[in-house]
This record gives C-alpha cells, structure tokens and sequence, in this order.
C-alpha cells in the first residue's frame, strides 16, 4: 500500500515518475517498483529519499499509508453515519476517543 501512496503524493505535487526519481537520487524503475508494489518493503533510507522532495517525512508517509489500509466493514460504516445524522462532529470523534485512551491508560495503572 506504501507504492500507492507515493503514487497520489507524486501526483499531488505534479511529479512524473521520472522527475520524482531524479529529485529522490533513486532509479525510475525502483520507484515505479515501490509504485506499483512490486517492491513491498523498501529500506528507510529509500523512503527518505522519496519522503524529501514529497514535503513530508518518513513516519508521514508510513502513517497515511497505514491509515489507508485500515477498511470499515458495514457495520462501522453505519455506526459512524448515525453519529454524523445525529449531529456529531470530527471535533467530538477525537473528544470521545481521546477520553477512550485516557479511560484505558488509567485501567492499565
């Protein structure tokens, strides 16, 4: 899922494979490798080189492609349409799971 990322962060910024290859100092036939997930595991040292002219860093771009293959099945989906009908916020979502970590911080002690 990282190759895919970089793919919509190169996009993003406006990049060809090649121009972003060329700033990153790596082969354009690696990066179109990572692109498309040929190569799944590629070193820090290479995503710090493509993190750098994408304007994010290393832990950013593992982060957001974390995040992105994280899927809702239905039932979450529907829980969270609710919550959206009812009136809730983004603002309140973060509330609500920030209480969670602090109630589960104080379980563990």
């Amino acid at each position: 899922m990282i190759g895919l990322h970089i793919k919509e962060l190169r996009e993003q910024q406006g990049y060809s494979l090649s121009k972003l290859a060329e700033k990153a100092g790596i082969s354009k036939s690696y990066l179109s490798y990572i692109e498309r997930d040929m190569q799944k595991n590629p070193s820090l040292q290479v995503l710090s080189k493509i993190a750098r002219p994408l304007g994010v860093t290393v832990e950013q771009l593992l982060q957001e492609s974390i995040q992105k293959e994280i899927k809702l099945d239905n039932e979450w989906k529907l829980l969270v349409q609710k919550a959206i009908h009812a009136g809730m916020k983004k603002e309140d979502f973060l509330e609500y799971y920030e209480f969670i970590q602090f109630k589960n911080r104080h379980k563990k002690r």
